[in-house]
């Protein structure tokens, strides 16, 4: 299994993560570790370079700090991915987030940036890796107007079943998370997606359990098996072809 998705850099992982790499490492193929803010750059590389091949990942800058970052911190980040574009995996997670970010100045500073990443990962031939919370229609619309229709592109944490027909005509993945655990609306994404458009992700160290003071990679496990119930399949089903999926993708 794949956790395609996840942010290993956090401090919930600090103390023991050559503990938990080596416990992952029994259960699963490979995780990737998305640096979502400049300043993390240094510390995600080098947790990257300390794991690889298990440890994959994918660099970007999230949108909710679209309106913080400064403009070196951007070409910082630009030119550390051009630098080291064959250990890097994609680009992400970049995108929108409407969810708390309602002015239209800083709306429109992370629509800038989700441009200047599109631009990059085309320039560059990488997949990206796409954050839309709350602003689904509005990132597909820019994907789509920037020519990225059967380009790599994932749809990470997908909530909205009455977008899945139109990635999946745009030959574009989606992922899911434990969060479908509790979504009605992640189940119906689930439900209506075909395996081949699909991948699953934790977000870790978000979306604990009850038993978890944080979350790790391995809850793609819960993830697989829900979806193996919502879809009435069984889940190593659900793994193979999530894992060609993740291969195709990020390798």
């Amino acid at each position: 299994m794949i956790d395609v998705h996840c942010h290993l850099e956090q401090p919930e992982f600090d103390r023991n993560l050559k503990t938990f790499v080596e416990e992952w490492k029994k259960e699963l193929k490979f995780v990737v570790s998305s640096c979502s803010h400049p300043q993390d750059l240094k510390k995600s590389f080098e947790i990257y370079q300390q794991f690889k091949p298990f440890v994959k990942i994918c660099v970007g800058i999230h949108p909710e700090y679209a309106h913080q970052v400064k403009e070196e911190e951007i070409e910082k980040v630009i030119n550390f991915i051009e630098k080291n574009e064959r250990d890097i995996s994609a680009i992400g997670e970049i995108g929108l987030d409407y969810y708390c970010m309602t002015e239209e100045l800083v709306r429109k500073k992370q629509e800038n940036l989700f441009l200047t990443f599109i631009e990059l990962a085309k320039k560059l031939e990488k997949p990206v890796v796409v954050h839309a919370r709350n602003s689904f229609l509005e990132v597909i619309e820019i994907l789509e107007k920037k020519n990225m229709q059967g380009r790599k592109v994932l749809m990470h944490l997908m909530t909205e079943k009455k977008y899945v027909e139109r990635i999946v005509k745009n030959s574009w993945f989606l992922s899911l998370g434990p969060g479908i655990l509790k979504s009605k609306n992640q189940k119906k994404v689930a439900r209506d997606v075909p395996l081949q458009n699909l991948m699953l992700e934790t977000d870790s160290p978000w979306f604990a359990q009850p038993d978890q003071k944080f979350g790790v990679p391995l809850n793609v496990k819960i993830v697989c098996k829900k979806i193996a119930e919502i879809k009435k399949l069984n889940e190593e089903e659900i793994e193979k072809i999530t894992d060609i999926n993740a291969c195709k993708f990020f390798l």
